[in-house]
């Protein structure tokens, strides 16, 4: 057997935890893997080195893209040059589609090349002829939500469920949510966790506002305490946001060790009492913990202009289109106030239950307690080489 040679690519956090469980998987089942691509810590933690730093692709939003669109795009024409030159058994994609699918068939039109895009278009939310675009220079989906396979194999790719990663992560117990409380002496007043997005874009839009609405809920509930578990790219910029923030903690991952720093995140998402968070994937990391919740987001005017007139679906928030529940309240685009969100976290405080059996049925759709997310990836695009 010869060996297994894997071009894979992540442009924001979110991919990159994706892709290092993805690779875990891979070289479980061969040993003979090897990996060439971009990636971030946790790829690199998997033996990637990447060809550039993963910060420079973690742009969201059309009009975000816009003052970077000619820096990616020579990035994009790089990335598939090297997949070209390389000649890997199959490129791997992870999300940004802006950079990904382009990337993709750019190879697909210079080569024959296998291409699995990992995590399938949001079809069902808005611009549902992705997918069939999609099909043009992609193989094979590896989908998070059981909803998915069906609209991309009706595009014409072979598609996947292979779980969501969240359900494999590990949970603080709630002696490490004690221990928290008590190295922070936060005693047993009442935690807020806030977290204000993962994008500097994200951070720079909610901030202020997410600010303001800690302000009311502090005249109300003085003895309240804050804590902000800061992303990595943009940890400078949390720590500058929340400088002028009453009884705040930041848990800044800089500097120290990655281990240590996800295990007290993850004590935080255990001791808090609820969480207001931009929307995307933290809601379903939340849920993992069964921490109440309310999202908040918004974009750019041109950006909120476009997409609210494409959206398919009423909510944007994953807990709840999992578990076809409304159960989180959110707050997006114009409804995105400080007094909607105090107010709305206000009313999760005073009732969290159906929220919570909410989480539950989200964490067991999403594949809880069967085989782990990405061992299940990495079988699937083992499968799909081994049919094509």
């Amino acid at each position: 057997m010869t060996s297994l040679r894997v071009f894979i690519l992540a442009g924001e956090p979110s991919g990159d935890k994706l892709g290092g469980a993805l690779m875990a998987g891979l070289k479980s089942l061969r040993p003979d893997v090897s990996f060439e691509g971009i990636g971030g810590v946790q790829m690199q933690a998997e033996g990637l080195r990447s060809r550039f730093d993963m910060d420079e692709l973690s742009v969201m939003g059309l009009a975000e893209v816009l003052p970077k669109y000619r820096h990616l795009k020579r990035r994009i024409a790089e990335t598939a040059q090297a997949v070209i030159e390389t000649r890997p058994d199959v490129l791997i994609t992870i999300d940004s589609p802006d950079f990904s699918l382009r990337v993709a068939k750019l190879v697909k039109a210079g080569s024959d090349i296998r291409t699995v895009h990992y995590v399938a278009p949001t079809v069902w939310a808005w611009r549902a002829g992705r997918a069939a675009k999609m099909a043009r220079h992609i193989d094979h989906v590896l989908a998070l939500f059981p909803f998915e396979p069906p609209l991309m194999r009706a595009a014409g790719m072979r598609c996947d469920f292979v779980g969501h990663p969240v359900v494999a992560e590990p949970v603080a117990t709630k002696a490490e949510a004690d221990m928290f409380r008590q190295r922070h002496s936060l005693g047993s007043k009442p935690l807020l966790m806030v977290l204000p997005g993962s994008r500097r874009g994200e951070v720079a839009r909610l901030g202020e506002r997410f600010g303001h609405a800690i302000k009311a809920l502090k005249a109300k509930h003085p003895d309240m305490q804050i804590v902000v578990p800061a992303a990595g790219p943009v940890a400078d910029a949390v720590v500058n946001l929340t400088a002028s923030w009453p009884d705040t903690v930041v848990l800044d991952p800089r500097g120290g060790d990655y281990e240590a720093a996800m295990a007290q995140k993850r004590a935080a998402f255990q001791a808090a009492d609820i969480a207001l968070a931009a929307s995307g994937t933290v809601s379903l990391e939340l849920a993992a913990s069964r921490t109440p919740m309310v999202i908040a987001y918004d974009m750019s005017p041109l950006s909120r202009f476009i997409i609210s007139r494409m959206m398919l679906v009423d909510t944007v928030t994953l807990v709840n289109l999992v578990s076809e529940t409304r159960a989180v309240p959110e707050f997006i685009g114009k409804a995105c106030t400080p007094k909607a969100i105090a107010q709305g976290i206000e009313d999760v405080i005073a009732s969290p239950d159906a929220q919570r059996t909410a989480m539950d049925l989200t964490m067991e759709r999403l594949g809880r307690g069967g085989e782990a997310p990405g061992l299940r990836a990495a079988r699937a695009v083992l499968n799909g080489l081994a049919e094509a």
